[in-house]
Order: C-alpha cells, then structure tokens, then sequence
C-alpha cells in the first residue's frame, strides 16, 4: 500500500481541517496517510524527516501568514536540509496547501514556497487539477470546489471564527480531491518506479 506524508503546521486549526481532509481523501483512494503536525520551531523535526523519507509522497500544508507560509513551517522547512544533503526525497512526489482569511491574501507565494521547497529536494510537484469555477464572483458559494482559482494547490479561505464553522465545505472537498489525487499518482508513480528498474536491469 502506498503511503502519503501530510507534513503540515495550523496556527489557529483552520489549516488542520485542511489537513485532515487531505487525509481522508489518501484514504478513499485506498492508501495510508501519515499525518505530521508541526507543533512549534523547537521541535525535534528528525522523526519527520524520517516518516517523510519512507513515504512514496508527502503533501506539504501551511497557513499564509504576510504572504508566506508561516515562520514554524519555514523552521520546519530549513530542517529538511538534513535530506536535501543526502538527496532522500529526490523523484518523490509533492503537493501543498495552504489557507487564509483573505480571498488572496498572497496565497500563492505561499503555494510557490512550498513548490520551490519540493524543487530544492528533487521531488516532482502533483498540481490541484481542479479547474476554477465558470461562473460569477456572486455564484461562487461556500460549496464552491477551488472557489479562488489556484492551480498549482489548495488555496482555502477562512473566517474568523472556529475551525468548526470554516473554510467551507467547498474548500474541505477540494482539500479531500487533492489528497485522493496525490494519492492515485504515488501509485502509479511507484509502479512506474518498478517497471523502470526493470528495464535498466536488463539494459544493464
């Protein structure tokens, strides 16, 4: 069985609703999710590191704090140096998430930190897949799947209240269909990884 990694940090619980629905959804694509939840920047990141390095993907989740990901996920980040140096999660695959109260709230640089942190370490980025909706700004509801337009990952908004009552239900399906896209694609990533090494043993 496939294993997914959800290296992620919630300020506030917001982005840990998040988190777990990108859980749910490795589950219903029938893998394991591993769910690791960045505590505080003093924190031993090794057995992370580890739990990341046996995973055949990990999806990365922070929330934007000053149109980046937050300063305890940044920590969290500069700690991977530990397999950057030995190259552990080159060809691993790697997908994000992120939330803010703001419809934009410079998402995006967040999402883009997350890609270049998965590029700094050889891995291979697995987009949202998920086109924006086509319809009217006062169309889009709290049902509304990738209600922001992001591409290149979860892009969620919340309000200011509790975890409970946001980001919406669109936000949490469009969370749950990444973590089941990430999933099906570290299938078919791992088979395509056998049927490579067979052919370079034979080539050989």
């Amino acid at each position: 069985m496939t294993t997914v990694a959800i290296a992620y940090h919630s300020g506030y619980g917001h982005t840990e609703v998040l988190a777990q629905k990108v859980a749910e959804g490795v589950r219903d694509a029938g893998q394991t999710p591993v769910l690791l939840k960045i505590e505080s920047a003093s924190q031993d990141f090794g057995p992370f590191i580890e739990e990341i390095t046996k995973a055949d993907a990990v999806i990365f989740g922070a929330p934007t704090y000053m149109g980046d990901v937050s300063g305890v996920f940044k920590v969290f980040a500069d700690a991977t140096s530990a397999a950057f140096f030995t190259g552990a999660w080159k060809d691993k695959l790697a997908a994000g998430f992120t939330n803010s109260h703001s419809f934009s709230g410079d998402k995006a640089h967040a999402l883009a930190s997350l890609t270049i942190l998965a590029a700094q370490h050889g891995m291979n980025w697995v987009n949202l897949g998920i086109a924006p909706p086509n319809v009217t700004a006062a169309e889009r509801g709290p049902d509304t799947l990738n209600r922001v337009g992001s591409f290149i990952g979860v892009a969620a908004q919340s309000d200011n209240v509790s975890p409970e009552l946001s980001p919406p239900a669109g936000d949490r399906e469009t969370a749950r269909l990444l973590g089941e896209r990430v999933a099906l694609a570290a299938v078919r990533w791992t088979a395509g990884a056998a049927a490579v090494e067979a052919v370079t043993t034979k080539a050989a």
